[in-house]
């Protein structure tokens, strides 16, 4: 079976689209408010887009043309956020972070969130996190009438101290950051279940042919 995106309504096409690019890391982004208030709030359309220079992205869809989300306009505001990473611990709290608060409303405290500070931005990272990445804006690109694509260049990257296995070389301890995917609907997967699978060397692959 095939489907035709152009014939599709937009919430269709997000159906689709959703439930088969799976799983998808969520970047649980935060943000300072014009008036000094912590904001905090997840987003699964997002990725890392290359290392020179380090570069990450997520999308976020507005409310209604001219009605933006709180991340949307602080980000556009101040230029900088935070993404912050998702462990399965802080699963319920980024859930209540989801919601359709006002602007007025400050998600750290709904959600019993610790704002930490950051070294190079004034947007706090959440101390929940195992992974932060402190960012200043590229570029944003509007897709359409509610949609943008806001990309940022990672200043400084936070990982938890237990989950690194050797500074020096890099090494992460991948599994042991506990963090969640999203999959379709209201449905998450724990990504520190995985398995090994080595690359194949085309020499290698050649000479057995």
């Amino acid at each position: 079976m095939h489907f035709d995106l152009a014939s599709l309504t937009p919430l269709d096409r997000y159906k689709l689209l959703s439930s088969t690019i799976t799983p998808r890391p969520i970047a649980w982004v935060s943000t300072m408010s014009e008036h000094g208030h912590p904001n905090a709030a997840p987003f699964s359309f997002f990725n890392v887009f290359g290392e020179d220079p380090p570069v990450l992205g997520f999308s976020v869809n507005d409310r209604s043309p001219g009605d933006r989300k709180d991340t949307g306009r602080n980000v556009r505001r101040n230029r900088e956020f935070v993404v912050n990473l998702v462990p399965l611990a802080a699963l319920n709290q980024m859930n209540i972070t989801a919601a359709e608060f006002g602007p007025e409303v400050d998600e750290f405290r709904q959600a019993g969130l610790t704002p930490a500070p950051s070294l190079r931005i004034k947007a706090p990272r959440i101390a929940e996190s195992p992974v932060a990445f402190e960012c200043r804006l590229l570029q944003i690109v509007e897709f359409g009438p509610a949609r943008s694509l806001i990309i940022g260049e990672i200043l400084t990257m936070h990982v938890r101290d237990d989950a690194v296995l050797d500074a020096e070389r890099r090494y992460i301890d991948n599994s042991g950051l506990g963090l969640v995917g999203r999959m379709h609907g209201n449905r998450y997967i724990d990504a520190s279940t995985s398995f090994e699978l080595p690359r194949v060397d085309a020499q290698t692959w050649k000479l057995r042919a």
